[in-house]
């Protein structure tokens, strides 16, 4: 069933959107032409045609829809007009069956739809699923109120589950299955929690601790005790060592040899013998032990920069854990030391005939190895501690879960009761759903097979050909088409009768062919599908014996509709007939001025340029004099000043001259002086209103403002009072008999 209409800029229909609410089982629209009736069928048609429309289902599942309007007449008035299956009042034990069946899958939708109900409820957010839904967030705030309780003290152990509502109530779930801690009392778990869950208890990495050996064993190196001298067999090297002038000699050697052989100190020229006797002082074995004294400065200066750094890089640490003032001190003295012995290399290397000792380094060497040593052994003792705490945190954690979940030891025992029954309920359900739903789609396939057996387009034609003989159209009648899947419209001579049929005629075959076809289908199968009827002036063209007749066949749905008996779940009629309206709404069992629980009746009605739709308490339609009343009564904002003369002439019309027996043009005679002046002017007015708008006047009318309208309103009135007719006026215009004020509810006809 549709249970909202919803329409926006479709023809006339405005920007704003026109919702069409709490829609029943049959509704009546009523409206003039041009108003927006068609527009609302063919939305129902299909609403994919209009992309700002929409219907709204009832539980979201769409139905197939017949629309009758002039759109189907067109359509199926052709010269091959497809056949109806049927099912023939005398297959009996077929039809027996076939009704058999659809009861039977009425009755396990029913079942199907009650199952859907409680499992998820109707729009799909209630029933059982939504229990279990609220089940979780109820207990899920439960279980926080915990976190809460304990979030300032005991944040540590729940660390990782206070961000989330779910998650803490899932740890606490899973930790009421698996957590074998002991239970300690609060305040002991408290105390430790300060403790252990410090932020300053954290793991320190060693200090790297220094390699010596190579510097102290460059100290000792042999070199360093070793006379760097010449050869002693050169006829020089008497006087050098007598000397002891070997480093001076070397020295004078570099400008010796940059002068040429001239000596640099006498200036005198040598001989080739002299310059050899120098080169033969100085030796291979002097040069290599020369070199040795250069590697090993070379060395000497890199590994007491390297331990000089290392022992500046632990300072900078400003550990906790290092006697920062002791190792200091040993840094400085070994700077001092270190400086002194580069000193005496650097002296070595210049006068290698000298035998030199470095300072030891061996002791404070030493002093800085054990200082790193201490402070390993606090560190790693630190360590211990901190891996210690790691132990007791996962401990301590362990036993504030174990708290917690004794503290909700009675919610979670409720949580998972509830839990267990709807998950079993919720999985029943659906096992029950998957079952029936096989079922019907056994027993739908039956039923297919049992329509495709026993329906015919035949019963169709009999029954149409019976209506149209027995309400005189007898100069035509259905056939079938030459292919047996097919109708044609064929005179009692056997030629075609398409062409040829009046208005009336080809809206009133149509219309029987579309009420078959509500009780069948265009296919052998399918006559059974559940649908949504609609009715767009069906009585168009057709005389008032007709128009009673398709009034009384529409009104024989009703009862099938409003007991959930056949196929047709809802009913729409839209119409601008006042007859046809009042034939078609006809209801011996409606309360006087009220609505049967089934039913809804609605206005179209068009202000300006734009269509809207309201929905009335009562059926809206009395008699086309109610009507006239109506556009009388309705404020000046509403009015049509249009239509307005044309409304008073027929009203007094209608009252005077065929109630009362007064003609229209004496009802002047009622009235004196200016006043009869006055009455004279409005019946003029009205009867030009009656004659305006046709082809050759147009150009000439001009629409009566709200001034003159209100003007010639209160003649009218007075009409009334001097004929001695205002209890019909007031009663026409609801107004109160003793307060004068108007009533808010329509008044009866007189």
């Amino acid at each position: 069933m549709i249970t909202k209409i919803e329409i926006c800029n479709t023809a006339t229909f405005g920007t704003m959107t026109t919702s069409i609410n709490d829609l029943k089982k049959l509704n009546f629209f009523f409206g003039a032409n041009g108003t927006g009736k068609t527009t609302i069928s063919k939305v129902i048609a299909d609403p994919s045609l209009f992309p700002e429309c929409n219907l709204t289902w009832e539980e979201g599942i769409a139905k197939e829809t017949l629309v009758y309007n002039l759109d189907f007449v067109m359509r199926n008035f052709d010269q091959k007009i497809p056949g109806v299956f049927t099912l023939g009042e005398q297959e009996v034990d077929a039809s027996e069956k076939i009704a058999n069946a659809k009861t039977d899958l009425d009755k396990l939708n029913g079942e199907i739809k009650a199952l859907i109900n409680t499992l998820q409820g109707d729009n799909g957010n209630g029933g059982k699923k939504d229990e279990l839904s609220q089940l979780e967030t109820t207990y899920a705030e439960r279980f926080w109120s915990a976190k809460q309780r304990h979030e300032k003290k005991l944040a540590g152990g729940l660390r990782g589950y206070m961000g989330s509502k779910k998650d803490f109530k899932d740890k606490v779930l899973n930790e009421s299955i698996s957590n074998k801690a002991e239970l300690r009392p609060l305040e002991e778990l408290e105390t430790k929690a300060a403790t252990v869950f410090s932020d300053t208890l954290v793991q320190v990495q060693n200090i790297p601790t220094i390699q010596p050996q190579r510097l102290l064993t460059l100290e000792n190196a042999s070199i360093l005790g070793k006379r760097v001298i010449g050869k002693e067999d050169v006829d020089i090297a008497a006087m050098i060592k007598k000397l002891g002038n070997s480093d001076w000699v070397r020295q004078g050697l570099s400008y010796y040899q940059a002068n040429n052989g001239v000596c640099p100190f006498c200036q005198q020229k040598t001989n080739e013998s002299f310059a050899q006797s120098l080169n033969e002082y100085f030796d291979e074995t002097f040069e290599q032990d020369s070199a040795e004294i250069n590697v090993l400065i070379k060395d000497y200066t890199t590994e007491s920069e390297r331990i000089q750094q290392q022992v500046q890089a632990i300072i900078n640490l400003h550990s906790e854990f290092v006697d920062g003032e002791r190792i200091e001190d040993a840094k400085k003295l070994l700077d001092s030391k270190v400086t002194v012995n580069l000193q005496r290399l650097d002296h070595k290397k210049k006068e290698a005939s000298q035998v030199i000792e470095l300072d030891s380094l061996q002791s404070v060497l030493n002093d800085i190895v054990e200082l790193i040593a201490a402070a390993n052994a606090k560190i790693d003792e630190h360590n211990t501690t901190v891996r210690n705490i790691a132990s007791e945190k996962r401990k301590l954690t362990e036993q504030i879960w174990r708290y917690i979940i004794e503290e909700l030891k009675n919610d979670i025992t409720d949580y998972n009761t509830h839990k267990t029954y709807l998950s079993a309920t919720i999985e029943s359900l659906q096992k029950q759903l998957q079952i029936k739903n096989e079922n019907k789609s056994a027993l739908e396939s039956t039923l297919q097979e049992l329509e495709k057996q026993n329906v015919s387009i035949q019963h169709t034609i009999d029954g149409i050909n019976n209506l149209l003989a027995s309400f005189g159209f007898t100069s035509f009648q259905m056939a079938r088409g030459s292919d047996d899947r097919t109708y044609k419209l064929v005179r009692a001579n056997g030629s075609d009768a398409q062409d040829t049929l009046s208005e009336g005629e080809k809206n009133f075959v149509t219309f029987l062919y579309f009420y078959y076809l509500l009780k069948g289908s265009h296919d052998e199968s399918g006559m059974n599908a559940d649908k949504v009827v609609v009715f767009d002036d069906p009585v168009s063209s057709l005389d008032s014996d007709v128009l009673f007749v398709v009034s009384t066949l529409i009104r024989e749905l009703y009862e099938d509709i409003c007991q959930n008996k056949g196929t047709i779940k809802q009913l729409f009629v839209l119409t601008h007939n006042v007859y046809f309206h009042k034939e078609v709404t006809y209801n011996s069992k409606r309360p006087k001025d009220k609505l049967l629980k089934d039913e809804s009746f609605w206005l179209i009605k068009k202000r300006g340029d734009y269509s809207f739709v309201e929905q009335q308490e009562q059926n809206p339609i009395k008699t086309s004099y109610e009507l006239l009343w109506e556009e009388v009564r309705a404020k000046p904002e509403q009015r049509n000043n249009a239509t307005i003369q044309n409304t008073l002439r027929r009203i007094l019309e209608n009252y005077f001259k065929l109630l009362g027996g007064i003609p229209l043009n004496e009802l002047y005679t009622y009235f004196e002086g200016d006043d009869r002046i006055r009455c004279k002017d409005l019946c003029s007015w009205v009867n030009d209103g009656s004659h305006s708008g046709g082809i050759l006047s147009d150009e000439y009318y001009s629409m009566p403002d709200d001034t003159t309208v209100e003007r010639y309103l209160q003649v009218f009135k007075e009409i009334f009072e001097q004929c001695n007719h205002t209890t019909h006026f007031n009663m026409m215009m609801g107004i109160d008999h003793d307060t004068g004020q108007e009533e808010e509810t329509d008044n009866e006809q007189a």
